[in-house]
């Protein structure tokens, strides 16, 4: 794995105050990063004096035509290597936040326990692992699944204060913590941020879908973007990364660090 993007004086030092760690040109090229390399490059921004302000990024992948999946699913437009980056974003992160649909096709379960950030995540105050926080209007969730029957920490749901209140008692009957995050049956995307920031969670990670990570960037709370570009061609009409109403006026994001390995880029983004 090579860094590409060039490394200056300047580009170092902003990379160091925000938390990331840039190699020396020609610095560990061609081959592959340990993952605290990796745990490095894609360090949370040091926390501000005071009450910590949430951070979240999100981490997605796209093929060379711009579909977010194949068939539904992400897994063949992934890789290796984006598995790494992918387990490495989770151990870093305090909760990863997913939408219901993405919940339901990727088949997601509990995150597990890594050895190699155990020490690390202990030192930063952080549970063995990130709780997964749904959002969901509806809470039409199979709550049989492991993902909640089985998790180390217990699985957060967001949703609004109109939803059905048997649905909501289902879920915490199962051990699921329901957060109100909106006024009607959606989630309003600045109080989801709030909700999980008043739990303590402040590196948050979001992996989508592509709706949810949408409504996030409309509401301009999305901090950073994580993107992996698949060399790959699907074709077909698969959602793009982020779905729904466009934005009024785009938003530019800054090139923070750039990886590659085998034709697979892996791009960090950040809102200026």
């Amino acid at each position: 794995m090579r860094r590409l993007f060039p490394v200056t004086e300047e580009t170092a030092a902003q990379a160091r105050a925000d938390g990331g760690a840039p190699a020396a040109p020609g610095a560990a090229a061609d081959r592959e990063w340990d993952l605290a390399e990796l745990a490095a490059a894609y360090a949370y921004p040091d926390p501000a004096p005071g009450a910590p302000r949430p951070w979240l990024r999100a981490n997605m992948v796209s093929s060379l035509d711009g579909a977010a999946q194949h068939e539904g699913h992400s897994k063949p437009i992934s890789s290796a290597a984006d598995m790494r980056i992918f387990g490495t974003l989770r151990a870093l992160a305090d909760v990863v936040l997913v939408g219901a649909e993405t919940v339901r096709q990727e088949g997601y379960r509990p995150a597990r326990v890594r050895a190699e950030f155990a020490g690390a995540r202990a030192a930063a105050g952080q549970a063995p692992v990130p709780a997964i926080a749904i959002v969901s209007a509806s809470l039409d969730l199979d709550f049989t699944l492991p993902l909640f029957t089985s998790p180390l920490v217990p699985t957060l749901i967001l949703t609004g204060a109109a939803a059905a209140p048997d649905r909501v008692a289902a879920a915490e009957k199962a051990g699921a913590r329901v957060l109100v995050a909106g006024e009607g049956m959606g989630v309003e995307p600045a109080r989801t941020v709030e909700a999980l920031a008043g739990l303590g969670h402040t590196r948050l990670l979001t992996e989508g879908g592509p709706r949810l990570l949408g409504q996030l960037i409309a509401a301009e709370v999305l901090d950073e973007l994580c993107l992996t570009v698949s060399p790959t061609l699907t074709a077909g009409g698969a959602q793009r990364i982020s779905g729904g109403p466009s934005v009024a006026v785009p938003h530019r994001f800054e090139l923070v660090s750039l990886l590659e390995e085998d034709g697979f880029l892996f791009g960090r983004y950040r809102r200026p």
